[in-house]
């Protein structure tokens, strides 16, 4: 059993959970995912690590209740266990792998949509412990889903925020703060975009027009996570590729992200069913 630590509701349905689990805290990676259960019954879910301590032995999870397990996870509270919580799986980011000479004088542009912030942080404050200078947008459609502002800030060199509504930061989306960057001269060696779907679509659009390399996760196609269900088969560069193991970070150039997003939208009538249930206490 995994026990939280600590829980906090980040906003009115985005939970953070420091989880006790000491043998993935020692080997988790920026980029890397595990798979949670609430109960022996209960939906594998496949979850980006958030955070990690190596010291205090603990993983952090950042959950938004858009469904029935999710709804189940953020209902656990301090004291509480999973009853499985199995991971580092997934490939680490690439930059994991390159020296410090390598990483140098390397600039990089973070893109986070929504909960994708929480697995951005762990990439920037990553890159930050390597002295890599990093600026990260984060959109969302309004102030009241923003995550993780202060931590972010504390770790990266400049932090823009937009949101839809216009009601904090700047009125607009991602890929219009990428365009001004671009327009002011702000050049990057790579660009990383985490979150929904469209979203990564678009700022890859938008990433060829100024010239930026970006890598893309696609964390939020995953089911299983272990590459038996192929829920989350995807083309990249005309290959049939399983976000799970062989990703869940890809080259945002070659993914086919009309393909990604018929997937996405596969189970959702099941889950908006399974979740009306639960909130009427018959799951």
């Amino acid at each position: 059993m995994y026990k939280i630590v600590k829980k906090r509701f980040l906003t009115p349905t985005i939970c953070l959970m420091d989880v006790d689990a000491p043998r993935m805290a020692k080997s988790a990676q920026p980029g890397q995912f595990l798979i949670v259960r609430t109960h022996d019954k209960g939906e594998r879910i496949p979850l980006t690590v958030c955070d990690y301590n190596r010291e205090e032995g603990t993983v952090t999870i950042v959950t938004q209740i858009v469904g029935a397990s999710s709804r189940q996870i953020c209902h656990l509270n301090e004291g509480d266990s999973f009853t499985d919580f199995a991971g580092p799986l997934g490939q680490p980011s690439e930059f994991i792998h390159m020296s410090d000479s390598d990483l140098a004088g390397k600039r990089y542009l973070f893109i986070a949509g929504g909960l994708g912030t929480a697995p951005v942080y762990p990439q920037v404050k990553y890159l930050h412990s390597r002295g890599v200078e990093v600026d990260v947008i984060i959109g969302a459609k309004s102030s009241s889903l923003l995550i993780l502002e202060n931590e972010m800030r504390s770790i990266c060199r400049n932090l823009y925020i937009c949101t839809d509504d216009g009601s904090y930061g700047e009125k607009g989306l991602v890929t219009d703060v990428m365009r001004k960057l671009a327009s002011k001269g702000e050049r990057y060696d790579m660009g990383v975009a985490i979150g929904p779907m469209i979203m990564m679509k678009f700022a890859t659009i938008t990433a060829k027009e100024i010239g930026l390399p970006l890598i893309v996760s696609l964390n939020t196609l995953m089911v299983d996570g272990t590459g038996m269900c192929g829920a989350c088969r995807v083309t990249v560069g005309g290959k049939t590729k399983f976000a799970c193991v062989d990703g869940p970070e890809f080259d945002a150039y070659l993914v086919d992200f009309d393909e990604a997003m018929r997937r996405q939208g596969m189970y959702r009538k099941i889950e908006e069913e399974a979740d009306h249930k639960c909130k009427i206490g018959l799951n």
